[in-house]
Parts: C-alpha cells; sequence; structure tokens
C-alpha cells in the first residue's frame, strides 16, 4: 500500500500589525477631513501626510495612489450605507407592505446634511473619471462592488424593492442611479430638494413596492 502525503495546509493569511491598521485609519481620517473642505483635486498626498502625522512612506506602505485612498474612503461610506439600511429594514419589517417600500425607498435617496460633503467629493471623482480612462474603469469596479452589495441586501430584507421581472442586481442599479442623480440636483439644499425627494420617493416606491 502506498502511502500518500496529505495536501499541504495552507497557512492562514497573516493579519496585518496593528500599528499598520492604526496607521492607515489615521491617514484615511485625515484625507476624509482635507478632501472633504479642499476637494479632492486641492489636496496632495504631502497635505495628507502633514495632516496625519506620517511620511510619504508611510503612506505608500498602504495606499499606491490618492486615488486608490479616496475609493477606500467611498467604500467605508458605502459600507456604514448598507448598515444603516438593514437596521432600517429590521426596524420597518412591522409595516404593511406600501408603507414599508416607500420608507425605505426614502432613506435610500435622502440625503442628510452631513452626507452632503462627501456628495461634492464624489460628483468631483466622477467628473474627474469621466475624463481619464483609467480613473474610469476604477470607478466602474467601485459601481459594480456596490452594486452587488445593494442587490444581495435588496435580495435577503428587501425584496419588496425588486419588481416582478427584473432581478435584484437591475434594481439596485436603478436605485443608485437615481440617488446619484438626486444628490447632484439636491446637493444645494433647500425646499425645492425636498420636493424633488418626495417626487422621487413616490414614483420609485410605486414603481419598486
Amino acid at each position: 500500500m502506498i502511502a500518500v502525503n496529505p495536501s499541504p495546509v495552507e497557512p492562514p493569511t497573516p493579519r496585518p500589525p496593528r500599528r499598520r491598521v492604526h496607521t492607515r485609519a489615521r491617514i484615511l481620517s485625515a484625507a476624509g477631513e482635507l478632501f472633504l473642505s479642499a476637494g479632492y483635486a486641492r489636496t496632495s498626498i504631502e497635505d495628507i501626510c502633514a495632516a496625519a502625522g506620517y511620511t510619504r512612506g508611510a503612506f505608500y506602505s498602504n495606499f499606491a495612489t490618492k486615488e486608490d485612498l479616496l475609493l477606500a474612503l467611498f467604500d467605508e461610506q458605502a459600507a456604514e450605507r448598507m448598515t444603516e439600511l438593514e437596521h432600517l429594514a429590521a426596524a420597518a419589517e412591522q409595516l404593511g407592505p406600501e408603507e414599508r417600500a416607500r420608507r425605505l425607498v426614502e432613506a435610500l435617496l435622502r440625503v442628510e446634511a452631513a452626507e452632503t460633503g462627501w456628495i461634492l467629493l464624489f460628483l468631483e471623482f466622477r467628473l474627474l473619471a469621466a475624463r481619464t480612462s483609467e480613473l474610469a474603469k476604477r470607478v466602474a469596479v467601485h459601481d459594480r462592488t456596490v452594486t452587488a452589495a445593494l442587490a444581495a441586501l435588496l435580495e435577503r430584507v428587501l425584496p419588496e424593492l425588486v419588481p416582478p421581472g427584473a432581478s435584484a442586481e437591475q434594481a439596485a442599479e436603478v436605485i443608485l442611479a437615481a440617488r446619484e442623480g438626486l444628490l447632484a440636483r439636491t446637493a444645494a439644499g433647500g425646499p425645492t430638494s425636498e420636493q424633488l425627494l418626495n417626487a422621487a420617493t413616490a414614483v420609485l416606491a410605486g414603481l419598486l413596492g
């Protein structure tokens, strides 16, 4: 009988050292504040390093480019938004289908005051990417990731927002496109913004609910 050696077990992927995690978090935090106050184009890697208290070496050990850093910030924002929606869906379980759909659509579309800076930052980066093919590809990857995450959320806890004949991914694409258009139209705030939000909520809730 021939003995067969078992396949070697792959060692677990080592976690990054705690110090590196802390460094990355500080760089992200400093960059977020600078991007929101000065804008993406006006913020340099040197500015970010100075605000975070690190060298360029520390920056490049965590991010390849400034674009990488900004996309990481957008990923964080998207993840937080998905968590908020999941909690809202759980809290609205006792509502009737129509009211639940309306509230969930409004939550998906509403722009809180604290989000305004992020909206302007995202729109600035979106316009920049539209003129740069490489950035456009990276934004497209980010968009696909966010769409897939929202589609999974719709399938799991918000199935009423997926209309008959459409997939969860298609519903997610429409909702995200509507949200981005709404963000561009309502970034300045004011009563007109609230009217547009109400109109968009009524229409989408009626179509998706």
